[in-house]
């Protein structure tokens, strides 16, 4: 079982037609009030919880979701279930709603995002030490840093392998915590912006060179694919084609949720890295996260159609 940790949120998601660029001067950073005028808006499912496991559960793998939500949680739970993902371990409260994420996204994909916590604020009360079925491999996704700490020390305590994304919660993240999260984690992964505020935070000047201690590095670089590095060797991945682009959001969580599918049945890192393009492929042509879909033989044909290889899932 894959234990995926993160946020379970609702998205609100507005694309904006214009460019942030245009509107924004940069001498007037100091007094910015800015209002954007958009011409579309969709309230859906999310956070990087939510995004990942949905997408590992059409890969077909076994995830279980572990965090904390409000009373309005309702029918993101039965989405959830309807998919096929264990939410036995999401607990939910009465007196705080489940995180919101507002995003704008401009039509260079450029994004900005205001997030409101919710329940999530107190899932530091959570324990990976009351779930009874045995954990394979564990996801920390960005959501409460105090939480995902306490989750790192807990899956090294367990000796359980886990995948290590502190993304937009870098902020709240010095460099001895980072470290800390490193030591044990299996996997490393951010984007291009991510990975260099990681090495200036840490003082480490290249995080790929982690690899050197059995641990697998990425960098996502959105259109121009991915750097995978392995103890055996660095991997440059291509973009899987996307046929009309609609929405960068959730990209992300998709890469991640296509490389672990590969990785936890044994493929190699360029295979992993190539099945990380391809699901991020799909989300990026639909409005919104988690409103993309696939079966396991469409997700083998698109493979086969970028990458020329076959694979067996």
């Amino acid at each position: 079982m894959i234990l995926v940790t993160g946020s379970l949120a609702f998205d609100q998601i507005l694309d904006f037609p214009g460019q942030f660029s245009d509107h924004i001067l940069p001498e007037k950073l100091h007094m910015l009030n800015i209002s954007f005028l958009v011409d579309k808006m969709r309230k859906g499912f999310g956070g990087t919880a939510g995004n990942i496991a949905y997408t590992l559960a059409l890969l077909g793998m076994k995830t279980c979701i572990m965090g904390i939500v409000g009373p309005d949680f309702t029918p993101y739970r039965e989405f959830l279930e309807k998919n096929h993902i264990d939410t036995s371990y999401i607990q939910s409260i009465d007196h705080l709603y489940t995180s919101t994420a507002i995003g704008f996204t401009d039509k260079k994909d450029n994004q900005i995002w205001g997030f409101h916590t919710g329940a999530d604020s107190i899932s530091e009360g959570l324990s990976l030490k009351n779930v009874k079925e045995k954990i394979d491999f564990g996801i920390i996704a960005p959501h409460n840093p105090r939480t995902m700490l306490k989750f790192a020390k807990e899956y090294q305590e367990l000796k359980i392998p886990y995948l290590f994304d502190p993304g937009m919660q870098l902020p709240w993240l010095n460099g001895n915590e980072l470290k800390l999260a490193f030591s044990g984690a299996k996997i490393i992964i951010g984007n291009d912006y991510e990975i260099s505020v990681m090495q200036k935070k840490t003082g480490i000047s290249d995080l790929h060179d982690l690899s050197g201690q059995d641990k697998i590095i990425i960098t996502t670089l959105g259109e121009n694919g991915s750097k995978v590095t392995g103890p055996d060797g660095v991997y440059l991945i291509k973009s899987a084609k996307v046929k009309l682009a609609s929405d960068p959001a959730g990209a992300g969580d998709c890469f991640r949720a296509g490389f672990l599918a590969g990785f936890l049945r044994g493929f190699s890192l360029k295979t992993c890295g190539q099945m990380g393009s391809v699901a991020s492929a799909y989300t990026v042509e639909k409005y919104g996260t988690s409103t993309h879909k696939f079966t396991r033989d469409d997700f083998i044909r698109r493979y086969k159609d970028n990458y020329h290889e076959e694979i067996k899932l």
